[in-house]
């Protein structure tokens, strides 16, 4: 502990007698000149010393300057540089040295590091050869790092500002972990408020389950980037504190820098396409509203046009809002930010040609949706046949037709199908005004019984159907007349045609219990009998209490 104070007590007094020793041969330069025993040396007396102080006291002075670089520039550059190399901790006193050059000697570190050049003009301000000044400024510098290195290292400082960095830092994303966690940890607890589930046409997209899973996965990737971003931002600062490592601070702030800088002036450079591209959507916005406007009174018949029907507003719009959003598209496109590069054009070549070689049967179904459109072979809610598939039509798209049959199948047919196949509308002439549609059944008699008697018992069995209209009455067609038999078909109308099934069913059977009633057996197409020792083949219901089976009669002529 002597020692040192000892020491911090001798190097002022030496740092004293340096400066008077050298403002003593300032002197004697100066006398020398004014007794002109030195011709050739250059005068001081006119020249301001400027020192280098890189330590606060003065180690030597700089009297002239290097071209357009004034002596007090060199001094405070000299006094930078020296205090660079104290601040470096793993400076090497043996690497200093004393390298000459075309027009000087040079003080260096290393090989490239120059400390100071030391010119004729320097040594001749101080009346000095250039060789005895260098050794001079030499010894100086190299004693004053090694001195500072040894009494005020920062080795220790710059260890115990890392160590309380890294602390601060730990502390920091422990901190902002904890909120994190707090924050799932409320959301966990209160997941009943603010998770409910997300519903669009009553269809469920996402369950609270997988809401507040969704929103725990955020929060932990936002968690995840805001730590390694805090990390990163802080390795510049502890880079920053070690010369030798502080050039990597730089380089990683440039990292994080240059593409937010690139993306910012990237941005700001788009601002005036944005606005022009916002300004485009809005004028087509609006005028698909008016363009609505008309299409909604349209098809509320509020507006009528002769030649198009109300359903068809629906489905035109649809159309026009397609071509206006790829008008709107094509308008928007050259102000799009790398539209006009050949990696965005080629990437628009390459999936058209995807669009067009696999969307070919999508493209004839669409064509052929809006051709059905047009043409109205059948509605929403009609029940209609196509092919060999009945049902009632519950869907209409531009790519396929929806059916639900009587047995509640739901059948999808692609509209290019439809187009191509033959299609019959049951529920067509069914409206208020309209008779409806006729249903029809079919029935063999023999000839033994009276066509008017047949008429009667089949128009009774309409009568009593449910779902048949009562007028227009229903009426019988004498449809053939066979062998063995006559084809009656009766006809009547409904309004009903999504219940033919059951309409059939009880049609059927009220006609057997007419027939019944009326004593008139169904013997056809294909029925064989004796009548004589057979019981009729009217159900006993229908029968006479009295009512004897015949029995066999035998006549013989002798």
């Amino acid at each position: 502990m002597k020692k040192r104070i000892i020491v911090l007590l001798f190097v002022p007094l030496l740092l004293v007698f340096q400066v008077g020793f050298a403002q003593k041969v300032k002197n004697k330069s100066v006398n020398q000149h004014v007794q002109g025993n030195h011709t050739d040396s250059i005068s001081t007396v006119n020249l301001k010393g400027y020192p280098v102080t890189p330590f606060k006291d003065t180690l030597f002075y700089v009297y002239n300057k290097v071209g357009s670089f004034s002596a007090e520039s060199r001094a405070q550059a000299i006094s930078d540089r020296i205090k660079k190399l104290y601040e470096d901790a793993f400076f090497v006193a043996d690497s200093l040295k004393i390298v000459s050059s075309d027009v000087s000697l040079d003080i260096i570190y290393e090989k490239d590091f120059v400390i100071m050049a030391i010119l004729d003009a320097d040594a001749k301000s101080e009346n000095k050869s250039v060789t005895a000044l260098a050794e001079r400024n030499f010894t100086i510098i190299k004693k004053a790092i090694l001195f500072q290195n040894e009494n005020n290292s920062l080795l220790p400082k710059r260890l115990g500002l890392t160590a309380l960095l890294v602390l601060i830092l730990g502390l920091i994303l422990i901190f902002i972990g904890g909120l994190f966690n707090k924050l799932k940890l409320y959301l966990s607890r209160n997941k009943a408020k603010y998770f409910t589930g997300f519903k669009y046409d009553g269809i469920d997209i996402f369950s609270p389950q997988k809401q507040l899973f969704l929103a725990m996965r955020l929060i932990g990737a936002v968690k995840t980037f805001v730590l390694v971003l805090i990390v990163y931002l802080s390795l510049p600062i502890l880079f920053s504190i070690f010369p030798g490592t502080e050039k990597y601070t730089t380089t990683l702030l440039h990292w994080v820098l240059t593409p937010a800088r690139l993306a910012v002036m990237g941005f700001v450079a788009f601002l005036p396409n944005l606005f022009t591209i916002i300004v485009i959507v809005l004028i087509f916005k609006y005028i698909l509203k008016v363009i609505k406007f008309f299409v909604d009174e349209i098809n509320k018949g509020n507006i009528k046009i002769n030649g198009f029907y109300s359903d068809w507003a629906k489905p035109t719009f649809n159309i026009i809002r397609f071509l206006m959003y790829a008008f709107m598209l094509v308008v928007i496109f050259p102000y799009l930010p790398g539209s006009d590069s050949p990696v965005f054009k080629g990437v628009s070549v390459f999936v058209g040609i995807l669009f067009s070689l696999g969307s070919s049967n999508a493209i004839a179904n669409m064509v052929a949706g809006l051709v059905i459109t047009y043409m109205r072979p059948f509605k929403i809610g009609d029940f209609i046949k196509i092919g060999e598939v009945s049902g009632e039509v519950i869907e209409k798209t531009a790519l396929v037709t929806r059916m639900r049959t009587p047995k509640f199948e739901d059948i999808t047919i692609p509209n290019a199908t439809v187009l191509s196949s033959t299609s019959i509308n049951y529920s067509a002439n069914t409206k208020e005004d309209a008779k409806g549609l006729i249903v029809h059944s079919t029935v063999t008699i023999g000839y033994d019984v009276p066509w008017p008697a047949v008429h009667k018992a089949l128009i009774n069995a309409a009568s009593k159907t449910d779902f048949i209209e009562s007028i227009p009455t229903p009426f019988v067609l004498q449809t053939g007349l066979d062998d063995f038999y006559v084809c009656y078909e009766i006809n009547a109308y409904t309004k009903e045609p999504q219940k033919q099934p059951s309409i059939y069913s009880s049609l059927h059977q009220n006609i057997q219990d007419s027939f019944n009633e009326a004593g008139i057996e169904i013997m056809s197409p294909h029925y064989k009998a004796l009548r004589d020792g057979n019981k009729t083949t009217i159900p006993e219901d229908y029968l006479s209490n009295n009512y004897e089976t015949p029995t066999f009669n035998i006549k013989s002529k002798l």
